[in-house]
């Protein structure tokens, strides 16, 4: 059963826009609907034009017929040596009628046109023959097929007209539009049920996905399992990822806070105890304490904010400017030293500019702090990673000593001022980036050299 959030807490709002399987049904079904449209209108014409030709072709075969039976009378008229053999010609307005005209003379009709003439437009013979429909007779709309020839012994152009009834051309085109337009109903509308089909079944994986979430939302998973479709598994896998990196921050914030909790403990059982005991150094007791209280929320802040800001993709900081700056800050506080820098000037690593700047200014004031008067500092690329060497010409660190300088809290020279977290903020930082810092001894100035090494951006 599928985890739901409690009643008394209500959902987050979420701008809705619409429902993608009604967009993709929307557009299916007008895509399919302009196909369909445009075939079956591609389809009428070329049906209805060959059912067209075909009544035309009896039209011709009569008249071509008529004209072959046609001969020139002794009283010069049109004469037929034979009948058509067609019985409508012969029953009167049956709506299959012949007529033969010619100049002078008046009009040979068949038995079928009764009483009526079709009518004889003016123009010029050439001998082909000439299709066309006709509304002379109201109750009636003809197709008329006629030619003029002269026939042999005679002088005069004969005009032949064979003309039938629409009646059963429009009715078969009819009948035939009549098919096209069920059949084609019945073709988009399974098609656009097999598209609501398909964006069903296509969309079905983020039905599964809204589940999967619905559990981790109530606690009764941890992460979305189970395979999904290649087009939704990256998702799901940045889903994942990204459900990993907030509990690996929440891990963090509350080892952090209980670590905070934890170095904040002893300093105040100190100062309780100095203050129920009455004791006479209490002030300076308060003030040592109150100062080791505030390294530590220092050193925790710093590591918050570094945390914070790693989830950004987009965390890009300029290296040159900020060893400019941080030179030009350590150069004013630090008259008597001398720094010098030098390497590549275009570089950018993957980190925060403020916390890039904090790194700087930790490695570059203890190396003016302790060292012997020159600091030199070198920034390149190595490797993919943006690799910054900051060296000094002090006594350098032994060996020994190196990992244990970056504990909090341990200095190994007490006669300057200082915390005792500079490293130590420098380490976690540089971790929380995925980078690393090292020490080492300077082979050109002979002190020590912090090797500090950061993801370059891309």
């Amino acid at each position: 059963m599928d985890a739901e959030p409690p009643a008394d807490r209500p959902r987050p709002y979420v701008r809705v826009t619409g429902s993608l399987s009604r967009r993709m049904i929307a557009i299916a079904s007008l895509w399919i609907l302009l196909l369909l449209s445009g075939g079956g209108f591609a389809l009428d014409r070329v049906l209805t034009g060959a059912i067209t030709r075909n009544f035309d072709d009896q039209l011709d075969y009569l008249l071509t017929s008529m004209i072959v039976s046609a001969e020139i009378g002794p009283d010069g008229e049109v004469a037929f040596n034979r009948e058509l053999a067609d019985q409508r010609f012969f029953e009167p307005y049956s709506g299959l009628y012949w007529q033969v005209s010619g100049a002078g003379y008046e009009p040979f009709p068949s038995r079928s046109l009764w009483d009526r003439r079709l009518n004889v437009a003016s123009r010029a013979p050439d001998g082909s023959v000439q299709t066309y429909d006709s509304r002379e007779f109201a109750e009636e709309t003809l197709r008329v097929a006629e030619r003029d020839v002269r026939l042999p012994g005679s002088q005069t152009w004969w005009r032949f007209q064979i003309a039938q009834s629409r009646e059963m051309l429009d009715a078969q085109i009819a009948a035939l539009r009549q098919t096209l337009v069920r059949s084609f109903l019945l073709l988009g509308l399974g098609l656009i049920v097999m598209a609501a089909l398909q964006t069903w079944y296509g969309l079905l994986p983020l039905k599964k996905l809204q589940r999967e979430l619905a559990k981790m939302r109530g606690g009764a998973a941890s992460r979305i399992d189970g395979a999904m479709p290649a087009e939704v598994a990256p998702m799901v896998e940045e889903l994942n990822g990204l459900i990993a990196h907030n509990e690996r921050q929440a891990e963090e914030a509350r080892r952090h806070a209980g670590n905070l909790a934890h170095a904040l403990k002893t300093p105040l059982t100190v100062i309780i105890n100095a203050a129920t005991a009455g004791s006479n150094d209490l002030p300076d007791t308060v003030i040592r304490e109150a100062r080791t209280m505030r390294r530590q929320v220092d050193h925790h802040l710093a590591r918050a904010r570094a945390v914070g800001r790693r989830g950004s993709a987009h965390s890009r900081a300029e290296v040159w400017p900020s060893i400019e700056a941080v030179e030009r800050a350590v150069a004013r506080l630090y008259r008597h030293v001398r720094i010098d820098i030098d390497g590549q000037k275009d570089l950018v690593a993957h980190i925060e500019r403020q916390d890039l700047d904090d790194l700087l200014g930790n490695l570059v004031e203890n190396a003016a702090k302790y060292g012997g008067g020159s600091v030199f500092v070198t920034a390149r690329a190595e490797a993919g990673f943006v690799e910054i060497l900051v060296e000094d010409d002090g006594a350098g660190i032994p060996e020994a000593d190196r990992v244990r300088i970056f504990d909090r809290g341990v200095r190994l020279d007490s006669g300057k001022p200082g915390t005792g977290l500079g490293l130590a903020i420098v380490r976690d930082v540089a971790e929380i980036y995925e980078g690393t810092v090292s020490l080492e001894e300077s082979e050109d100035l002979g002190g020590l050299l912090v090797r500090l090494r950061l993801p370059m951006a891309a």
